[in-house]
């Protein structure tokens, strides 16, 4: 889609939930590069404002930036419907992925993933979707993830939210496809992330892409249909799971990637 008919379509302003780095960060400079201005919301107040002010300077936008926690939904619903811009496109990417066995992890920390990773995506998209409603244009992304194809041992309750995520996107696809509205799951893979190459001492693994071409894969892929895998490592690798593999098979299979976890 040229830049000009994304801006129409989508703009005048995305908003970005987890958009100060990571992948986040490519999200925002992917829209801004097609023209939009931004709204960032993440929870680090000063790594929020750096990026705010290097996507000012380097693509002469207007970037608005709101230090607030995603789990508590009431505060930025607040600020949110506080501010006084249109948004036309939300990208979901925040996420709390509580690691380890389901036996070791505590109620705050499950409270938290539901929170950041369920709670807070579904309600804001409801939120911003009212006013894409009656503008009869936008479009709202939600990032979902390979670990949500099937239960992901040492990750069973990210995994389930990520489920919840893609399957929540289908079914807004068509539901508000009438009213101009593109809805898309991004079932992404690993991604070079700052916190990805902290994690990961070795080399990526097999399919791990950059942010920045995830990001755009994804927004090219707007409007065209209901879920995106970005990647072929990763597409067939889904492929796999989900077509092939037996639920059972899956399932183990996954149980040895993660085997390492803690």
């Amino acid at each position: 889609m040229k830049v000009a008919r994304f801006k129409e379509r989508y703009g005048p302003y995305a908003l970005i939930a987890g958009g100060s780095e990571g992948l986040g960060f490519a999200f925002a400079e992917a829209a801004a590069r097609r023209g939009l201005n931004l709204v960032l919301l993440a929870r680090k107040k000063e790594r929020l404002e750096s990026a705010a002010a290097t996507l000012r300077e380097t693509y002469k936008i207007d970037v608005v930036s709101i230090a607030a926690d995603l789990a508590d939904y009431e505060n930025v619903k607040e600020t949110v419907a506080a501010l006084q811009v249109s948004i036309g496109l939300l990208v979901y990417n925040a996420a709390f992925a509580p690691i380890g066995l389901f036996e070791n992890t505590s109620e705050e920390q499950l409270a938290l993933a539901a929170a950041v990773n369920v709670k807070t995506p579904l309600l804001l998209t409801k939120l911003l979707s009212a006013a894409m409603i009656r503008q009869k244009r936008g479009g709202i992304v939600l990032m979902s993830s390979l670990a949500g194809a099937q239960g992901g041992p040492k990750l069973a309750a990210y995994a389930a939210t990520k489920a919840f995520n893609a399957i929540l996107a289908e079914g807004l696809w068509e539901e508000l496809k009438p009213h101009g509205i593109d809805v898309l799951a991004c079932c992404a893979g690993a991604i070079l992330t700052p916190g990805y190459r902290q994690a990961e001492k070795t080399k990526p693994a097999p399919g791990t892409l950059d942010a920045r071409e995830v990001a755009e894969r994804t927004l090219k892929a707007l409007g065209r249909k209901p879920m995106i895998v970005p990647g072929a490592v990763n597409k067939l690798g889904r492929f796999i799971l989900t077509r092939v593999l037996s639920r059972k098979a899956a399932i183990n299979l996954m149980s040895k990637n993660t085997r390492g976890l803690s």
